[in-house]
């Protein structure tokens, strides 16, 4: 049910407080640490808006970015208020946020998200490597704004789409820090559930939903078939119609299903509807995608939210920008990337061995399974070697049970989590937070 907005208000004005100077200062001091947000105007006609929260103890913690997915999903929305940020959905304190281990930038991207804006249809991005190319952009401004950030160890970390977002993203400020171009201490990517290989994903539907007993035998070869077609049509390089298979896929998975949660299969979706679905002119098929996949993540909840007391709190948002209108457009866009696999480049990111490389996947995950992802780990060129090393039990601390298990080697480790779906550190707030801790724990790289 929807706290009324007159509620969520009243409800700020007690949480939040802060003044006139402070606002068209645009920065904010909370009692977890030191806020700041702006604007970039990444090109012409595109603004990606960003939000930092710094450490209490800045100058001496790691800084980290957090990517959503969607492509659609508001990181400063959902990543913060529902996931890792300081404040939950309530404006209550997190008991496992982030912030505690480090500074955190989120960001709205592909612009057309969250509070992002474009005053032009040709201004969406339509392809992972524009969206790097923009984050690029933003973050050399926050670097330029704050210098001391460029002093912090600094790790990206995403979720869903926001993982094929940030692999590219990687590659492209690799490059920029070479060239000399940005002046930024990167060392770690974090890719949780990620949308790396979606073929790999589609194809481990079946396998999974057997072995959950959510379908029978012929359950399973229905969707396998389906998602063979999906493969095929990734292979054939018809990348559109391989999402459009895609979604006939999932009708089939819920058909036979009852509707199984994509995002944990250990819970259900409500019958009544839960968030808004703006118009867009696409067709059916890319609507119901959008509404299955990045309607959620704008739950009528967070929409009510942060376009009330957040929005006035931030001061700086356009009048006629309202958060998460134009995160169909966002979708719709990136259609003919959208089940373009990258492998080849989280490959390229592990041949530096500088650089931390995690993969992590939640047990009840189904949309990005972990059999899918554990398939296309397989094909990077240090499969064979992690094969050889033995997996351990991660105690998680702060329940005393296992929190899942790990393998590594050298700067690639995996971490495969229990108790959690697509969004762990939703489903399960301590684990995620002690995988935090373990992956900006110190590790020797340079003996790789």
């Amino acid at each position: 049910m929807t706290i009324p907005l007159a509620i969520l208000i009243l409800l700020s004005a007690t949480s939040f407080s802060f003044t006139s100077t402070l606002l068209l200062e645009k920065e904010h001091t909370h009692s977890k640490g030191h806020e700041w947000w702006d604007y970039v105007n990444v090109r012409p006609n595109a603004h990606m808006f960003y939000w930092v929260y710094e450490h209490k103890d800045v100058d001496n913690k790691p800084f980290i970015m957090w990517l959503q997915g969607g492509p659609g999903g508001s990181s400063t929305g959902f990543g913060n208020f529902m996931e890792i940020g300081p404040l939950d959905i309530n404006l209550k304190p997190r008991n496992f946020t982030w912030l505690s281990e480090a500074s955190l930038l989120f960001v709205d991207n592909p612009v057309g998200t969250g509070y992002s804006y474009v005053t032009s249809d040709d201004a969406y991005t339509t392809d992972v490597q524009e969206i790097a190319t923009d984050l690029l952009t933003m973050l050399k401004s926050v670097m330029k704004r704050r210098p001391n950030m460029q002093k912090r160890p600094f790790y990206i970390f995403a979720e869903s789409y926001g993982g094929k977002m940030a692999a590219v993203f990687s590659m492209t400020l690799l490059s920029a820090i070479q060239a000399g171009e940005i002046n930024c201490q990167f060392k770690g990517l974090g890719m949780g559930d990620s949308w790396i290989d979606p073929s790999s994903s589609v194809l481990s539907w079946g396998p999974f939903l057997y072995l959950m007993s959510l379908v029978d035998a012929e359950g399973y070869t229905l969707v396998n078939k389906a998602a063979s077609n999906v493969t095929q049509f990734v292979k054939d390089g018809n990348f559109v119609q391989a999402t459009l298979m895609w979604r006939k896929t999932e009708t089939i998975v819920a058909k036979l299903t009852s509707g199984v949660n994509w995002y944990n299969v250990m819970k259900w979706y409500p019958q009544e509807k839960t968030y808004s679905i703006p118009f867009i002119n696409a067709s059916s098929s890319v609507k119901e995608l959008y509404a299955s996949h990045v309607g959620p993540l704008n739950l009528d909840k967070l929409s009510a939210l942060m376009n009330g007391p957040i929005r006035s709190k931030l001061g700086i948002i356009p009048k006629d920008v309202i958060w998460g209108a134009q995160a169909g457009q966002v979708f719709q866009k990136q259609v003919r990337d959208f089940m373009k696999p990258v492998i080849k480049i989280v490959n390229e990111l592990i041949k530096n061995k500088d650089l931390k490389v995690i993969v992590y996947s939640g047990q009840l995950d189904l949309i990005v399974a972990t059999l899918g992802t554990e398939s296309w780990v397989q094909h990077l060129d240090i499969s064979k070697e992690l094969h050889k090393q033995k997996r351990h039990t991660v105690i998680n601390p702060y329940t005393s049970v296992p929190l899942g298990y790990h393998k590594g080697i050298c700067n690639f480790d995996f971490y495969w989590i229990l108790n959690a779906g697509h969004m762990i550190p939703s489903d399960n707030p301590s684990g995620g937070y002690e995988l935090l801790r373990r992956i900006l724990a110190p590790k020797n790289l340079k003996n790789c």
